[in-house]
């Protein structure tokens, strides 16, 4: 079969080349390729910034936003051939830490997890793949392959889920959420905001395009320029982008008693100087905000982007998928184009 492989930490090595069959003990479960999606992540694990092959080996099989066909579902269990699944990236450290013991791999302590297609457990982008049973999730048929947002939908469940609980440590209503950064992450943000009942606002650098005609779709508002411009102090304010000068202006422009969550991983920019990150940290005490990085997710927060998905329009869900890509096309799939949102390589029809 063929495989989208990569040498990690090696700049421009992927190819689309024939690796073997994947082996029983990466799952019991054998799984047919449909989609999978391309983020950030898997374009810097190409450029060699990051990335780790799986133990003896010295290519890593990308991709980790999954989407798939079960041809054969092993011995027991629920899931039947036919059956649509996505499978979940992380899987806890074999010590583990206290909080892989309990479920909460995306928590854990140590950093010796393991994930599909980006540390040391080959990836999705393969015509075939073996998952265990317990970490494949199956996908409602009527999501279709809309099933692919599974993965980037269940960190913005998790960020939702911590904003709400740190928010919660004293009497709380939030009203408005401003979301920094109108990629999938960013829109599935401010999605699962307008289904908590929060008057949403999304900021983004674009002024035309689809992604304001999204945003007003969800029926939040669109503005650019800057999180002090929007004219008022959000309640919650979910970062996305990854850049300090944005995060700068959220954690100066939060309201009393609001939360700023991080969820994008940016490459620096313009540092806050120390007197300037004084400032913030007196406005964050005086005004009891709280800041909350997250990343990844577990088996809970799977469970329950299924359920965003499902209750969420098809028709804007499938206008997030802006581009689709043979796998021998991979590489152009990596090149972001300005109207991007979601790119997907397509193996097979669902």
């Amino acid at each position: 079969m063929k495989a989208i492989t990569v040498e990690p930490l090696v700049a421009d090595t992927a190819r689309f080349e024939e690796i073997p069959e994947p082996a029983l003990h990466e799952g019991s479960v054998l799984v047919e390729a449909i989609a999978v999606g391309v983020c950030g992540t898997d374009v810097e694990i190409v450029h060699g910034a990051y990335g780790w092959a799986p133990r003896g080996e010295k290519r890593l099989v990308l991709g980790h936003e999954s989407l798939g066909r079960v041809l054969d579902p092993g011995p027991g269990g629920s899931l039947k051939e036919g059956d649509l699944v996505v499978g979940i990236v992380r899987r806890p450290d074999p010590v583990p830490c206290p909080n892989c013991a309990v479920g909460e791999w995306d928590m854990c302590r140590n950093g010796l997890y393991t994930e599909r297609g980006i540390k040391e457990i080959h990836g999705f982008m393969s015509e075939r793949w073996r998952i265990e049973p317990e970490y494949a999730m199956k996908v409602a048929p009527s999501l279709g392959i809309l099933g692919v947002l599974l993965e980037p939908t269940t960190v913005v469940v998790k960020a939702w889920e911590q904003v709400l609980a740190v928010g919660h440590r004293a009497f709380w209503q939030p009203e408005t959420a401003l979301v920094t950064g109108a990629g999938p992450i960013g829109l599935l943000a401010a999605l699962i905001g307008k289904q908590h009942g929060l008057e949403v606002h999304v900021l983004d650098r674009f002024e035309t395009g689809s992604k304001p005609a999204l945003v007003r779709a969800l029926g939040a508002t669109y503005h650019t320029g800057t999180i002090a411009g929007i004219g008022f102090e959000p309640d919650v304010i979910v970062e996305c982008t990854g850049a300090s000068e944005v995060i700068s202006q959220a954690l100066s422009s939060i309201a009393a008693g609001g939360v700023v969550c991080l969820t994008g991983v940016g490459s620096g920019g313009r540092a806050v100087s120390a007197p300037g990150m004084a400032s913030l940290a007196a406005a964050a005490v005086l005004k009891n905000n709280v800041v909350v990085g997250t990343v990844n997710a577990n088996k809970r927060h799977w469970y329950r982007a299924g359920q965003v998905l499902a209750h969420a329009d098809p028709g804007w869900l499938a206008s997030l998928i802006t581009r689709r890509e043979p796998a021998d096309r991979f590489m152009h799939a990596l090149e972001r184009q300005p109207d991007d949102i979601k790119t997907i390589v397509q193996f097979a029809d669902v």
